[in-house]
């Protein structure tokens, strides 16, 4: 299986990768497109024609974005829905009032970094429960829709931090050992990649191919945890405790939204499925954690842990 190349890159944005592309008659959900990439996803997305759901928890802030989207002239409409990730109650609502096929599906939402050990109603760790489970909910019971439209794309952010950590499937919740911010936050997002290649196993027959990604690192609210230490170890904040804008080597929401749209959209991965992309092109299997900024361990893309993953998943949703 060859590596997939396209002619995009890091510095690639998300109007590059759209240009030319007509989204007429379909419909996107992006999850967390009140801000960031999300945003930006959603206003690429929109601008190609598609028909858009912000699913948001905040819906003033999803107001304001839809706006700000309409008034670029976006040709596609652009709608607003609450969505709260850790709250099975607000999935189940979405899920139920969706009507119609959906095109794609955009789980892009999240949190990073928590610094205290936080857990849901159901006992769940708060970043696997949001990053991975609530969006599992989401998607699985978005199957339907989904499969109606014939070549559906669902397309998950997820990140280089799946490289901090595996899924610890003896204790994923953080019952026995103690908990560390950035292990659980890995460990989240080596989640997202294994139920992606789950996905693409269950669902081929479908007709909808499922692929996640590494955006880059794009200063966004996603950092709002982060202490001044922190700040300063990514290049955000000087010594002097004043902010640095976007940090040497990193990304504008722009350009991190454009492995998003590509593999929403783009005719370059037209049928590809259960693969992990970064800078606009398959990333590269790595043997062992390099940088922490580019590359796939193997773990994440292991046929035997999605499996393990899949039933975990379906085991604590129906629980």
């Amino acid at each position: 299986m060859s590596r997939i190349i396209t002619p995009y890159s890091a510095r690639s944005t998300a109007a590059e990768v759209i240009a030319g592309i007509d989204l007429s008659g379909q419909r996107a959900v992006v999850t967390g497109g009140a801000s960031g990439i999300g945003l930006e996803t959603a206003r690429a997305l929109a601008d190609a024609g598609a028909e858009v759901t912000l699913a948001v928890r905040d819906t003033a802030a999803g107001e304001r974005a839809a706006t700000d989207i309409t008034a670029g002239g976006a040709p596609g409409k652009v709608r607003v829905d609450h969505l709260d990730l850790a709250d099975r109650t607000s999935i189940d609502a979405f899920v139920t009032g969706w009507t119609g096929p959906l095109h794609i599906l955009v789980n892009n939402a999240g949190v990073m970094a928590l610094p205290e050990l936080t857990r849901t109603a159901e006992g769940w760790e708060a970043q696997f429960a949001i990053n991975h489970l609530g969006h599992a909910a989401l998607t699985l019971g978005l199957h339907d829709a989904l499969a109606a439209a014939h070549g559906a794309r669902v397309v998950v952010v997820s990140s280089s931090a799946h490289q901090q950590s595996p899924v610890v499937f003896d204790d994923i919740h953080f019952t026995a050992r103690p908990y560390e911010a950035w292990s659980a936050y890995g460990q989240s997002k080596t989640a997202t990649i294994l139920f992606t290649v789950a996905l693409a196993k269950r669902w081929a027959a479908d007709g909808i191919t499922a692929n996640a990604l590494h955006p880059g690192g794009i200063m966004t609210n996603l950092q709002r945890h982060l202490d001044d230490a922190q700040l300063r170890w990514v290049g955000a904040l000087d010594e002097q405790g004043n902010r640095l804008g976007v940090p040497p080597g990193w990304k504008t929401p722009q350009q991190g939204a454009a492995t998003s749209v590509l593999l929403a959209a783009g005719p370059e991965v037209e049928g590809v499925t259960g693969r992990y992309f970064e800078d606009g092109n398959e990333a590269q299997v790595i043997a062992e954690p390099t940088d922490g900024r580019s590359g796939v361990l193997p773990y994440a893309l292991d046929d035997k842990n999605a499996d393990l993953l899949w039933d975990e998943t379906i085991r604590l949703l129906e629980g």
